[in-house]
């Protein structure tokens, strides 16, 4: 399953390269019940036209890992269309699930733009943009994010696990990790997120022996920096 951000899809295998043009604006929704319907902007930027593919999924994070399945609770209109060369287009994306918000309900909007064939040419790689856009449904009222940190091992790996007890995601960037000053980790960009009621971990350094001192996570989180206390796993 795609990972958090834009991938590119390498297609054919060759010497020289095709760009790719599609862009998406925002790069994330978030909508507060009762409203259920917003837009995406899709932008042409090359000199020919190409095909697009928008569909959703429900979002889910199960044992430390992501989760996308088919939905019909929430659907984008159209699910495709072919933009023009430096043209525009809007897509609505609606929830038509008429059950009451829960908390916060998640779902990713995949954008894909579709391989030509009539422009593939021998000895040339085309790039294919994959967009990857994050929902979120959620009641204005719900309880904040609540995560709760840990260090473990696995492997030739330091892992560091996120579980939130909150009502609401919380998406972690830019993070630092110290014990006794000194850093032991760190990573730039997303890093990720960890969904209302789910575990979540990531790799962040090779595997390392850790003292008894306070470790410490610093990063940024959806409302601004943060700091807090990370427990280290029993084996």
């Amino acid at each position: 399953m795609p990972r958090i951000a834009v991938t590119m899809l390498l297609l054919m295998s060759s010497h020289s390269v095709n760009a790719a043009s599609l862009r998406v604006a925002p790069t994330s929704l978030e909508l507060v019940a009762p409203s259920g319907t917003a837009v995406l902007n899709l932008a042409n930027d090359g000199d020919h036209p190409i095909n697009v593919q928008v569909r959703i999924f429900k979002w889910s994070q199960t044992g430390g890992t992501e989760r996308l399945e088919p939905t019909r609770d929430v659907v984008a209109s159209p699910p495709s269309t072919k933009m023009s060369p430096n043209g525009q287009y809007v897509v609505r994306v609606v929830r038509t699930s008429k059950a009451p918000v829960k908390a916060e309900e998640t779902y990713r909007v995949i954008v894909d733009e579709l391989p030509d064939p009539r422009l593939a040419r021998a000895g040339t790689v085309t790039l294919i943009m994959r967009h990857s856009i994050p929902i979120f449904f959620k009641r204005a009222d719900i309880k904040p994010a609540n995560v709760s940190w840990n260090l473990n091992r696995q492997g030739n790996s330091l892992f560091l696990t996120g579980k939130n007890n909150g009502d609401s995601r919380f998406r972690l960037s830019n993070l630092t990790v110290t014990q006794g000053g000194t850093k032991i980790a760190s990573r730039n960009g997303l890093v990720g997120y960890v969904l209302s009621g789910a575990t979540m971990q990531w790799p962040i350094a090779t595997a390392k022996s850790l003292s008894s001192s306070a470790i410490t996570l610093q990063g940024q989180s959806d409302l601004g920096p943060f700091n807090a206390n990370v427990a280290v796993a029993k084996p």
